[in-house]
């Protein structure tokens, strides 16, 4: 493959007032691969709430307060222009197409590594947050931790996948939900429940109850929902949701939006033995689940699990399912300059499905 010419300076979308919505176009510059690394010049990024949570520090979970500067993003796609020293016997190769993920690197020598489960690693590095993320034309990746897109899929199509995607797919596997079984997805026409909803429905063939404000039906319905309940219309949902089940409510929930009313009506929602899955981050000071009384949990058998993102091994496995066609976003491309527009809309929840941004 010819020599591609890697530019001094590139665009990147740069977090100029954390704390705050806004995010301006600067040069800056591009990055050397140190050892055991590769420079991807990236086409495409997905935007994620998770995101949003980072600019305007409204995680209070987080350690730190994010830094003036901060290039953020966590879904990037490009494809590999060079590598660093130690790379030599890498299954990762100079013109191979790529992805970056929310956890952008890890130890690979803690306990939660060791024993495969690297989404939690102790020692990870965070694209998008004290580490250069992917709203950038350049981005630095570990050549052991990228994740390899599968031929046929769209860059834009796989840039999703990468977090919204893989998170969707992890939460629904720990979710223990059987082929035939209800599953609830609160916030089912955001980014990550309208893959959820086509994972769950056609991946895995369960019955899934979308749950979501009245203007996201159609892309809940289209997405595989077998029934959907509209948030405006709906008084009690908890009771709407065992009225489709038989009385008996459904095998599991997700709660897949960051507001803490959905995580209060959750638990109300699970039959017997039936398990919530939490996925969204409220922002502010965390709230306690409501609901989630001992007395109920033990009652009821039921159990509460939490999913950050999906493992390595679940990336593969969801850009897989994605390029044969199992899943596909819904989403519109923006250019960069765009950036703080999208999060204004992302802020008021005006947003249905994904946005991806074009770095060219």
């Amino acid at each position: 493959m010819a020599e591609v010419e890697i530019p001094k300076t590139h665009k990147a979308c740069v977090y100029d007032k954390p704390g705050s919505i806004s995010a301006v176009v600067q040069d800056v510059e591009t990055p050397t691969p140190g050892a055991g690394e590769v420079l991807i010049k990236l086409t495409h990024s997905g935007v994620c709430h998770s995101d949003l949570g980072v600019m305007t520090n409204t995680w209070v979970s987080l350690p730190y307060p994010t830094q003036p500067g901060q290039i953020g993003g966590h879904e990037g796609v490009g494809t590999v222009v060079a590598m660093g020293p130690g790379t030599e016997l890498s299954a990762i190769k100079v013109g191979q197409r790529v992805g970056i993920k929310w956890i952008s690197a890890t130890c690979g020598s803690c306990f939660p590594c060791l024993e495969g489960h690297d989404g939690v690693c102790f020692n990870q590095k965070v694209s998008g947050y004290y580490t250069p993320g992917t709203f950038q034309q350049y981005a630095i990746g570990p050549a052991n931790y990228v994740t390899p897109i599968p031929d046929g899929l769209d860059s834009a199509d796989a840039a999703p996948m990468l977090c919204a995607g893989v998170t969707s797919y992890s939460a629904l596997r720990k979710s223990g939900a059987l082929s035939g079984q209800f599953v609830v997805l609160l916030g089912a026409g955001g980014g990550l429940g309208h893959l959820a909803a086509q994972l769950s429905s056609k991946g895995m063939a369960h019955r899934v109850i979308g749950v979501d404000s009245k203007s996201k039906k159609d892309l809940v319905l289209s997405s595989g929902a077998e029934h959907f309940i509209a948030l405006e219309d709906t008084p009690d949902i908890p009771e709407a949701v065992k009225k489709l089940t038989g009385g008996l409510g459904a095998h599991a929930v997700l709660v897949l939006t960051a507001a803490n009313p959905a995580y209060a009506s959750a638990v109300d929602m699970l039959r017997f033995g039936g398990r919530l899955v939490c996925v969204g981050i409220p922002e502010g000071e965390p709230v306690p689940i409501k609901g989630a009384l001992p007395q109920i949990l033990v009652a009821k058998a039921l159990s509460i699990v939490g999913v950050a993102v999906g493992d390595r091994k679940e990336a593969i496995e969801c850009l897989d399912l994605a390029a044969r066609g199992i899943v596909k976003v819904h989403y519109r491309t923006e250019k960069m300059d765009k950036l703080t527009e999208v999060f204004e809309q992302m802020h008021k929840g005006e947003l249905q499905g994904r946005v991806v941004l074009d770095l060219s």
